[in-house]
């Protein structure tokens, strides 16, 4: 994959998603080495992953993943500009990797949240460098053209997961009907499916008129996955809100995590965190569950 001139015809570029988690018991390369069952639940992780943070199914195509040790190489070929900028714009707001750390911990039946490092290249160059820099990226990402077609073993896994989706999925590779049936633009809370959307202003309304004094244990529980929530940034919210109660302490936490995640700040996010911290109730007065 090298720099090119590239004239006319359709948009296209390429770049590299390298991928490594930091979890010392999920190892996401031998996972993908492990051809009875690891390959292709890995490589599912991928491709929804992609889809969500892509737009949808279309404007790109994995054409290879390989050994990068100590990460898993993921090759992308995008076919679309404006998807290729949708991506760019949810791997540089976080959401890339929520995404990634949701779809594993839910495929692999993980117990807690999986924390990945990423690193984004075109040929040799580092857009994670530049990711303030939209119309640079893209520019390096075109320039970047593929120098292979779609590798055979990503045809075969692909087949895999069309033939998963149309409910004819091989024995070896099936996860559980419970599971594979969650779409992954959706939750699940007690056993209901909901479809995921970002924070609006009313569930930020509901949420601080409801959670009390329980708002720091559930700002501690989205700050596990949230930079701007973590070490004193919660004790400092308390102080400097104090005299104003905690409704607005309240409000100022979430308001802070919508604005620190962007369009990773998702519904189901805070309904995992109010899970966790057995405010089932308040969830069900943000998602407007019937008693």
């Amino acid at each position: 994959m090298a720099d090119r001139t590239v004239d006319g015809g359709p948009w296209t570029g390429c770049a590299v998603m390298f991928l490594q988690s930091l979890c010392p018991r999920v190892d996401l390369l031998s996972l993908f080495k492990d051809q009875k069952q690891g390959k292709f639940i890995v490589f599912k992780v991928i491709k929804l992953t992609l889809t969500d943070s892509a737009g949808g199914l279309g404007g790109y195509e994995i054409l290879k993943v390989h050994d990068a040790d100590p990460f898993l190489g993921v090759e992308v070929k995008f076919v679309d500009e404006a998807a290729c900028q949708y991506f760019l714009e949810s791997y540089s707001s976080g959401a890339v990797r929520q995404s990634l750390s949701q779809h594993a911990c839910r495929l692999l039946a993980l117990s807690q949240e999986l924390t990945v490092e990423t690193q984004l290249k075109a040929s040799t160059h580092i857009l994670d460098l530049y990711l303030d820099k939209l119309e640079l990226c893209l520019k390096h990402i075109h320039l970047s053209q593929p120098e292979r077609l779609r590798d055979e073993e990503i045809d075969h896994l692909e087949q895999q997961l069309q033939s998963q989706a149309l409910g004819s999925a091989p024995q070896a590779v099936t996860i559980t009907q419970e599971e594979s049936a969650v779409p992954s633009n959706c939750f699940k809370f007690q056993n209901r499916v909901y479809e995921d959307r970002m924070l609006t202003a009313a569930d930020v309304q509901s949420f601080s008129n409801g959670v009390g004094r329980q708002w720091k244990h559930v700002g501690r529980a989205l700050g596990k996955s949230c930079r701007a929530l973590k070490g004193p940034a919660i004790d400092n919210l308390a102080y400097e809100y104090e005299r104003e109660g905690l409704y607005e302490q309240a409000y100022q936490l979430l308001s802070r995590f919508i604005e620190a995640e962007g369009r990773a700040a998702k519904l189901s996010r805070l309904v995992k965190a109010l899970e966790d911290c057995k405010l089932t109730s308040l969830a069900e007065n943000i998602l407007d569950i019937q008693p």
